[in-house]
């Protein structure tokens, strides 16, 4: 969407799942470019993350929401964190803000104002009032059969 690493100063990263969608699109001559001259750096995250980013996005209900790509940004921001550096997530996808925020992970979006709410979410069955975590298997209420709808059930401003 318009980002150019060649414009930036920092250290700049990204992982493999990010590249294989940005082949296919029209960015594929900026990446390739990118990577040519070092200004882009491809990583994988530690499987450690990775499970930390999983039970974060399932504490939040972002489960649902977040690609394997969106992940390992998370896990990778999340790696650098833990090692001491200042991550930031360029990203106008809510719901990598969203758990990038609950994070304490600092994200800037390109295109869009970015969340001004950090939410967690739930399934809800509107006739029996049942709620279940967001997980990809659950659609219907086990009780009463009827189908689930996703509802945040608590919100917190993002700081600015």
């Amino acid at each position: 969407m318009g980002f150019d690493p060649a414009g930036v100063e920092n250290e700049q990263y990204t992982v493999p799942l990010v590249e294989e969608e940005l082949k296919k699109g029209l960015a594929s001559a900026r990446l390739k470019t990118s990577i040519k001259t070092g200004k882009l750096r491809i990583k994988t995250p530690d499987r450690v993350f990775l499970e930390e980013i999983e039970k974060a996005a399932e504490k939040v209900g972002d489960t649902l929401f977040l690609s394997e790509a969106d992940k390992q940004v998370l896990a990778l921001a999340l790696e650098f964190k833990s090692a001491g550096k200042d991550p930031i997530i360029v990203t106008d996808d809510y719901s990598i803000q969203n758990l990038a925020s609950s994070m304490d992970i600092e994200f800037k979006p390109l295109t869009t104002f970015g969340i001004k709410f950090r939410y967690v979410w739930t399934l809800f069955c509107p006739a029996c009032g049942r709620r279940y975590p967001p997980k990809k298997k659950v659609r219907v209420c086990k009780v009463c059969g009827t189908g689930l709808i996703l509802k945040h059930v608590k919100e917190k401003p993002v700081r600015s």
